[in-house]
């Protein structure tokens, strides 16, 4: 697979080789292409790339003088038995001293869990030995708790001494849409599954049906992502069975907090912690309306699936796993048939389309500078209200509000008129962004009619986004 996007990364990367001394740390979720950027950043540089595996401390130390002597040509060093990291350390910076030289510790997690004084010892090499002589380190890691605990908490050895940190998040649709062959209909339900993680597309062809890859991809017991879910919960919590029980609650519909908890028959406190974690994981994500001034505090938040693969998982696999361990996968096409587009692509959209809104500001299409993207809602006695984009920009005292229709109809002007309506006669966004001016924005698949395109021509403050890009 090709090399997409992550421009932004890239440019933090080679700022940081341009330093003195640039040690940074890369972490994020399994199979969202980390290693990937890696490689495509020390392309035609003088680096050492050391993976670390799940091995005793000698044989990991075998393996880092391979990648010594591979680099440096030095073929004696792969005879040596090494006893201490630092003599390791002090060959790299010895190495061409007048030269930029790239170190690269892939899988950090796995050298702590042989040893857990590792972060220390690498502390002091980067003290004593690294950052002195024109050695960029990089320690990247899957493992999210373990990277945070031991790479850039306050109580790891490793504090302060990091230059930057990069998350890396899945791909954006924008990015990922780019580069396809795809129609952007047949793109938008790719994405709806993938979720932008590079792995999860390597699986998928742009020529070919998509319901006959999930086939052999998701439903077979023998398909790479029969069991991702279960891996990647697996790897960073010791009992997964009550973040499934969570995940698989917010996946049928319950996104507040007390609902979750009466589903599962429990307090809400003691879902608190099991939710936190989550979202450091970067499988759920609280959200809260934009006219929340203090989000982190709002009692208005919701919970939901964060990661699109997950979602599907949870919805189309996780409950029919006693048939297709059965190989009757003919129960999930049946559901996949009846509600796959309507309803699973059909909201998973909203969240391209915030992407897509993204990507238009950045290229100045838009003349909107985003303070917070998100979206609104609110529920009450008299009507429940809910717009699926609403964006902020403070500096220019302005505001966005759009409406997703994945429709295989063009979208008419009714859609504007409700949106509309919905804006000015809520007394939260009134109240919320008195004083600013209002635009609105309606997202399609299909296209509008010549009705509302004649509208939205002598309407300055309507945008009508076909597909990816504004109608004119």
């Amino acid at each position: 697979m090709k090399f997409i996007g992550r421009q932004t990364e890239l440019k933090t990367l080679e700022t940081e080789y341009l330093r003195n001394s640039g040690f940074t740390v890369i972490y994020g979720r399994r199979r969202v292409g980390k290693t990937t950027l890696i490689k495509e950043f020390i392309k035609n540089k003088t680096a050492f790339y050391f993976l670390a595996t799940e091995e005793i401390e000698v044989q990991s130390m075998k393996r880092l003088a391979g990648v010594i002597s591979r680099t440096t040509g030095n073929k004696m060093l792969q005879k040596v038995t090494f006893s201490d990291w630092m003599d390791l350390f002090h060959i790299i910076a010895d190495y061409h001293p007048d030269e930029k030289k790239v170190l690269v510790i892939d899988e950090f997690p796995y050298l702590v869990k042989t040893n857990a004084a590792f972060p220390s010892i690498l502390q002091n090499a980067w003290d004593e030995i690294l950052r002195d002589n024109n050695v960029m380190l990089i320690v990247c890691g899957s493992l999210m708790g373990m990277m945070q605990k031991h790479a850039l908490s306050y109580e790891s050895p490793l504090y302060g001494r990091r230059t930057a940190q990069i998350r890396l998040m899945p791909l954006p649709f924008t990015d990922v849409y780019a580069t396809q062959t795809l129609s952007f209909e047949h793109a938008v339900e790719q994405y709806a599954i993938t979720g932008g993680v590079p792995k999860y597309m390597e699986f998928f062809e742009d020529g070919d049906d998509l319901l006959q890859q999930v086939d052999s991809v998701i439903l077979s017991k023998n398909g790479f992502l029969y069991e991702e879910p279960n891996f990647l919960l697996k790897d960073e919590v010791i009992s997964a069975i009550n973040y499934f029980s969570i995940i698989r609650a917010i996946a049928d519909g319950n996104h507040k907090l007390g609902k979750i908890s009466q589903v599962l028959g429990t307090d809400t406190s003691s879902l608190t912690p099991y939710l936190s974690t989550l979202g450091d994981l970067g499988f759920i994500v609280k959200e809260t309306p934009i006219t929340e001034k203090n989000p982190e505090k709002s009692r208005k938040g919701l919970y939901f699936i964060a990661d699109n693969f997950m979602r599907f998982w949870f919805k189309y696999i996780y409950p029919f796993k006693g048939e297709l361990e059965l190989d009757n996968m003919q129960i999930v096409r049946d559901e996949l048939q009846k509600d796959f587009k309507q309803k699973f692509v059909a909201f998973a959209y909203e969240d391209m389309c915030k992407a897509i809104f993204a990507n238009l500001c950045r290229l100045q299409a838009i003349s909107f500078v985003p303070s917070r993207i998100g979206a609104y809602w609110l529920n009450d006695l008299n009507q429940d209200t809910e717009i699926d984009v609403m964006a902020v920009d403070h500096q220019n005292r302005r505001f966005f509000a759009g409406e997703c229709k994945y429709r295989s109809e063009p979208v008419d002007a009714p859609v504007y008129f409700a949106l509309r309506e919905k804006v000015q006669t809520s007394t939260d966004i009134q109240t919320a962004f008195r004083g600013y001016e209002a635009i609105y924005g309606i997202f399609s698949k299909s296209g509008f009619t010549r009705r509302l395109q004649e509208l939205a021509r002598n309407a300055p403050a309507l945008l009508l986004i076909n597909e990816d890009h504004i109608i004119e």
